[in-house]
């Protein structure tokens, strides 16, 4: 079964990271780089996303360019999966534009509507340190 990373942005810079696993991962499937989905997909109501790069487990990265959805070496100067080559081409191994099950990473930007808001996290570090403060307790003990 499929399962994601998202990184959704919005147009003021913040970002926020969200996985997908299984039945709420599979309407992705299929989608290109460049393609407009419905946020209800991704679980954010009342927007709209559009689909802007990604990368698989091995950290190769897609590229809008290459078609379909497989790995390929590419001569390349510039853009994704090229960086300092000084006018130069090099052959780089690169992701087809076309997302799969081996995506691991899913960059994606918001067009339409609001991030949603980040839990405060002031309850897990709280209970973090309630469950380290009895093992520094038995360190000194010993």
């Amino acid at each position: 079964m499929a399962q994601f990373k998202l990184v959704i942005s919005d147009s003021t810079g913040r970002s926020v990271s969200q996985e997908l696993k299984d039945r709420a991962a599979q309407p992705l499937l299929g989608a290109r780089i460049g393609s407009v989905l419905d946020s209800s997909v991704i679980g954010i109501s009342g927007g709209k996303v559009k689909i802007t790069g990604g990368s698989d487990k091995s950290g190769t990265p897609m590229r809008s360019d290459v078609h379909g959805g497989v790995k390929k070496y590419v001569l390349m100067s510039e853009g994704v999966g090229a960086k300092n080559l000084e006018g130069g081409r090099i052959r780089k191994l690169v992701r087809g534009n076309m997302v799969t099950e081996e995506i691991y990473q899913l960059n994606v930007s918001l067009v339409e509507g609001k991030l949603p808001e980040k839990p405060k996290e002031e309850a897990p570090a709280a209970a973090a340190e309630a469950a380290a403060a009895p093992a520094k307790e038995e360190k000194k003990k010993k």
